[in-house]
């Protein structure tokens, strides 16, 4: 799959699945820009995949700051191609005790933040007449799942923008597709699963495969979309879980 001479712009691209997509984009000669508060992470997997990935430090909670982020980005490194919107947060509370604050927080990095990133890069996808957004989603929102009640709002609406978006802004050549994965093996699902050990039999349970997914799984598919192989392909959630969605 030869992607050679574009550019994509991954979130969260220091760790888990979108360290995954970052490294499954360099293989396949894609120049990447990692984006992410943690310096450490991001410099370190920028010089362990090369010269064709590069990183910028940015709080995207700070939405505000976000034209000012992609003009530098297209400065120096031209229109991106595509976007990756994998970076996220997740809080695990019972509902009565989620705050305003903490609500609004998960909202602000997981909705807002997306929102926000797309559609400066847009702007610079528009006068190219071609682009490919990549919007990461989750089992949460297929069905419902306990003590995630914001996080689950977040990525219920980043469906609902997927489709949106795509409708408008397919004919002007920007495909827009969503990857709901399923229990995937990162530091956050292990966090989430490891102190659980009931959540953690029925996520076994209900999986037909059996196992937890590997980021590499995730990011196999989002290589796909991204690529001119799904050129015909726009608004489509794509379930990458092992069957999760559908088991009994």
């Amino acid at each position: 799959m030869d992607q050679s001479k574009k550019l994509a712009i991954v979130t969260g691209g220091g760790s888990g699945i979108g360290l995954a997509t970052t490294e499954a984009f360099v293989k396949n000669g894609i120049q990447t820009i990692i984006i992410g508060r943690d310096e450490n992470k991001l410099k370190e997997a920028s010089s362990n995949l090369g010269e064709l990935c590069a990183y910028r430090v940015y709080d995207l909670s700070e939405t505000s700051g976000m034209p000012a982020l992609i003009s530098e980005i297209v400065a120096s490194f031209g229109a991106p191609d595509i976007l990756v919107n994998n970076a996220g947060i997740n809080m695990k509370k019972p509902f009565t005790e989620v705050t305003d604050d903490d609500f609004k927080l998960i909202i602000q990095t997981n909705l807002n933040a997306v929102f926000s990133l797309t559609r400066e890069v847009v702007k610079v996808m528009l006068p190219k007449g071609s682009g490919s957004i990549i919007n990461i989603s989750s089992m949460s929102s297929q069905y419902g799942i306990p003590y995630v009640i914001a996080y689950t709002a977040t990525k219920s609406a980043i469906e609902g923008m997927t489709r949106a978006m795509a409708t408008e802004l397919s004919p002007m050549g920007i495909r827009v597709n969503c990857v709901a994965p399923g229990f995937i093996a990162t530091a956050m699902s292990t966090k989430a699963l490891s102190n659980d050990p009931q959540r953690m039999n029925k996520v076994m349970s209900r999986t037909p495969m059996g196992k937890l997914g590997e980021p590499a799984d995730v990011a196999q598919s989002i290589l796909y979309l991204a690529s001119d192989a799904a050129k015909y392909v726009t608004g489509v959630v794509l379930p990458v879980d092992g069957g999760n969605s559908i088991g009994f």
